[in-house]
């Protein structure tokens, strides 16, 4: 660390890194090609779902971390909610990540006793990144896995052929009603299609939407630059009736991202989520050409039929260890996972 010379910065007020040239420009969509990376989603948390913002900034001459986090009392955690994929930190110069994030993790030590990060990828090495950073700063980590993240790579392949390897069951579902559904892909926003997306995720198996003025407004925002695909069906022996299914996707950086889908149960035996579901990636592959489709985080059963690998997330509690308020937390951490590995052998 000798003759590196970092500064420190945190920010609450969002609002002030848009004259922040190089803060801006990093955290843009010219420079980050996922919406979890960029300061306008992070800005959508804070007005749409009232999470509080505090951006930790580390800066060594043109290398620039943050490490978007929200909280309080001394227990911080990552600025993210259910909407968000995935959570990392980004970095200007990925060489200089560990060294950067050290000594963030050095500095957050005089504002948080507890830091939790959940939704860590490994396959980019963020989780060990920043484990290694904190551990090397004295912070005490604990590691689980969280989540899991289903994606397809295209790999090159046609839609046909890709269709080919699906199950059999799922297979003959698109072979035998494909017919009976009508389908539109929006690659605007249109507020009358979203009225209707909003309809049928009332009537879903779907939980209650989180925030549904953030995901507007997402929706509206990708929109207006071309990354919205928002597929509509209704069936064909009604073309004029009401949707019957609906799902958002956005596209960018060669990846597309399935963002939410619901049907009205009184559809099911048409099976329109699957057949719409179809469409979208035929569109994806065949008029977007993308590498990787991702479908976010959670194990549902029917992802499995459509995506064909599967990505653990982590989550990281970490702890300073001479902080008395850690102590009891820690030992119960401690024994819940003696307890689960007992159990387990």
């Amino acid at each position: 660390m000798e003759g590196i010379v970092v500064k420190i910065e945190y920010h609450s007020d969002l609002k002030e890194l848009q004259s922040d040239a190089q803060l801006a420009r990093l955290l843009s969509a010219e420079c980050q090609s996922a919406p979890f990376d960029r300061l306008a989603w992070w800005e959508a948390l804070g007005k749409h779902c009232a999470i509080a913002p505090l951006l930790a900034v580390a800066r060594e001459g043109d290398a620039v971390a943050v490490l978007p986090l929200t909280g309080d009392g001394g227990h911080l955690s990552a600025l993210a909610n259910w909407y968000t994929f995935r959570f990392r930190p980004v970095v200007s110069h990925p060489p200089q990540a560990e060294v950067l994030l050290a000594q963030l993790a050095r500095d957050l030590a005089a504002k948080a006793r507890r830091l939790t990060l959940a939704g860590l990828p490994e396959e980019d090495g963020t989780a060990s990144r920043i484990e290694s950073a904190f551990r090397r700063a004295g912070w005490l980590v604990m590691r689980e896995a969280s989540d899991t993240n289903h994606v397809l790579e295209i790999s090159g392949r046609s839609f046909d052929d890709y269709i080919a390897g699906r199950p059999g069951k799922l297979r003959t579902t698109l072979k035998r009603k494909t017919r009976k559904v009508a389908v539109e892909i929006i690659t605007r926003f249109d507020a009358q299609a979203w009225e209707q997306y909003e309809a049928i995720y009332a009537e879903s198996w779907k939980p209650e939407e989180g925030s549904p003025n953030f995901l507007r407004a997402f929706a509206k925002s990708e929109g207006e630059a071309g990354r919205l695909r928002l597929g509509i069906a209704r069936a064909a022996d009604d073309p004029q009736g009401p949707a019957i299914a609906a799902q958002m996707w956005t596209v960018e950086g060669g990846t597309a991202f399935i963002h939410k889908l619901a049907h009205r149960e009184s559809a099911r035996p048409l099976s329109p989520g699957s057949i719409l579901s179809a469409a979208l990636l035929r569109h994806v592959i065949e008029v977007d050409r993308v590498a990787l489709v991702d479908f976010g985080t959670g194990d549902d059963p029917y992802k499995r039929d459509w995506m064909e690998q599967v990505r653990p997330r982590y989550r990281l509690d970490m702890f300073r260890p001479l902080d008395p308020h850690n102590w009891l937390i820690v030992a119960r951490i401690g024994l819940r996972r003696l307890a689960a590995s007992a159990k387990g052998g």
